[in-house]
């Protein structure tokens, strides 16, 4: 039985023999894209669902993500998953700003999304009212495998992200709109 290997493309460059040329913000996007470590901040059923994507049937680690942080500190994909409340919203908030540079926010399921059905007032209707958010995974809850598609969708992302992209105004002009 062979099986057939797909392989990372890699990045555009120049081929010779016995060397290989490209532009250094597409390796660095290549690197990163393939070791997201993610920071799961989870609060009830998306919880349970991320669990599953963790686990061997679908398999995080397989998209560089083998590593799950719960030191803001050493993770750079945050992944909110489940209701947040405005009590919460606070401490997500921290949790967010303690995250080093770049980091990437995912928002799982509808509760984090938009409040899901939760429309009350103790519920943050979005994690966007208090942070940016990169991708939006729906459901309610997410199946695993949307939350894999999730991941693959920031990847996609990260690795076509300027290095200066960071530095630039319109994305200081985000962070200052909150406040951060």
């Amino acid at each position: 039985m062979s099986e057939q290997v797909t392989k990372v493309a890699p990045p555009d460059g120049h081929v010779g023999e016995g060397f290989f040329a490209t532009k250094l913000s597409d390796v660095v996007g290549l690197a990163r894209a393939n070791s997201l470590w993610p920071l799961p901040f989870a609060t009830s059923c998306c919880g349970i669902e991320f669990m599953a994507t963790m686990a061997s049937h679908y398999d995080l680690a397989r998209f560089g993500s083998e590593r799950v942080s719960f030191s803001p500190r050493q993770a750079d994909m945050l992944m909110v998953m489940g209701t947040i409340s405005k009590k919460m919203a606070p401490i997500l908030r921290q949790v967010y700003e303690q995250m080093s540079e770049p980091r990437w926010v995912i928002a799982v399921g509808a509760c984090a999304s938009s409040g899901g059905v939760f429309d009350t007032y103790s519920v943050l209707q979005g994690i966007d009212k208090v942070i940016p958010v990169d991708v939006y995974v729906p459901g309610c809850p997410p199946r695993p495998e949307q939350i894999v598609q999730g991941v693959m969708e920031l990847q996609e992302l990260v690795k076509n992200e300027s290095m200066r992209r960071r530095n630039s105004p319109e994305y200081k002009e985000l962070l200052a709109s909150y406040n951060l």
